[in-house]
């Protein structure tokens, strides 16, 4: 996976984008991903949401169209195996190293050391799930394990991104758009306590058998099993009922008190992440709609051209701002920890 370099320097990196469905692969294929990643049906992947993701005929042919159009598939092994039977892990490695997949993206010691055995063509991406934060970390992954890029997780400032790219020879993938984590990236402790399942096993944080929906006289009410999460007025927008992004009363004040539902959007520091050196960007999203990975990659597909081409002139298009805006959780975004200025 070799980057294009321009004339003036700067390192293009790869616009690596969500797919959740073959309609959303095909649509991020054709709008100018670079690379797409995928899960397949079970609990191997950290979006298994039913009607989400692939059975091994949607994967061949989702394979055999990015390939023939010089995309690249990544494939999702990012939950951690269960000891009772890791064999369902194996597998998986297995089936991706047949179908033709050009990297596994894994979190799970075991799955990367027996994909180093038993598939060594396949190159393995650390994935954001084993929450590896610092170049010590990545390099002991890369030295064991042979990992060839580590996925950054939303928890860093720019500065620090640029402090990792420096200190390791591994790849460096960050998000650029999409939704934000605070739970260490999916080793959620309140989501185990509220719905007994361990996102990082059981695939998602907010189980569908454990959302609520109540109607009540002052509009709609959204629990986690028996956990209140969030109160809305009948002509309030909805979310998904996740945690961290829920309504709850602090010191008599009804607020979001963890996070708010808004989206990451790093366009804005495009060109210093593209400076550091970074490899890829990834767009989240796999259990967003056909419609949000085909917009959201047209928009950083012309980002990256544009700032590749003519970094020092760079400058984020209020087209892109508008587009991104009616894709973004509550219609509105953020930098993250990217703008944070403690060190």
């Amino acid at each position: 996976m070799t980057n294009e370099s321009h004339a003036n320097g700067v390192r293009k990196p790869h616009l690596v984008c969500p797919a959740g469905s073959l309609r959303a692969l095909k649509l991020a294929v054709d709008a100018g991903a670079d690379a797409v990643y995928m899960g397949l049906k079970d609990a191997t992947n950290a979006r298994n949401f039913a009607g989400l993701n692939f059975d091994l005929a949607q994967a061949r042919e989702g394979v055999a169209y990015a390939h023939a159009r010089g995309a690249q598939v990544l494939m999702a092994l990012n939950t951690f195996a269960d000891a009772r039977e890791p064999q369902r892990w194996w597998r998986a490695v297995d089936t991706a190293a047949e179908m033709g997949a050009d990297a596994l993206i894994c979190a799970d010691t075991a799955v990367l050391a027996y994909a180093r055995d038993h598939q060594p063509q396949l190159r393995l991406h650390l994935s954001v799930q084993a929450s590896a934060t610092t170049y010590d970390a990545i390099e002991f992954y890369r030295e064991r394990y042979g990992i060839q890029r580590a996925v950054l997780p939303r928890v860093l400032t720019l500065s620090q991104v640029g402090h990792v790219c420096r200190n390791t020879s591994a790849e460096i993938e960050v998000f650029g758009f999409g939704s934000l984590c605070v739970m260490v990236e999916g080793r959620c402790a309140l989501s185990s306590y509220a719905t007994g399942q361990s996102p990082n096993t059981a695939g998602v944080c907010s189980p569908p058998s454990a959302v609520r929906w109540e109607d009540a006289p002052d509009g709609v009410r959204a629990r986690l099993n028996e956990v209140l999460i969030d109160s809305y007025s009948p002509d309030e927008p909805r979310g998904y009922p996740t945690l961290c992004k829920g309504r709850f009363e602090v010191d008599g004040v009804r607020d979001y008190a963890l996070e708010e539902p808004t989206s990451l959007n790093t366009l804005a520091v495009l060109p210093q992440l593209m400076e550091y050196g970074v490899a890829a960007i990834k767009i989240e999203g796999r259990q967003r709609s056909p419609a949000y990975v085909e917009q959201v990659t047209r928009v950083w597909r012309a980002a990256i051209d544009h700032c590749a081409a003519q970094p020092s002139r760079f400058s984020v298009q209020p087209q892109w701002i508008a587009a991104l805006g009616r894709w973004s959780e509550g219609q509105q975004h953020t930098l993250g920890t990217y703008n944070r200025s403690w060190r």
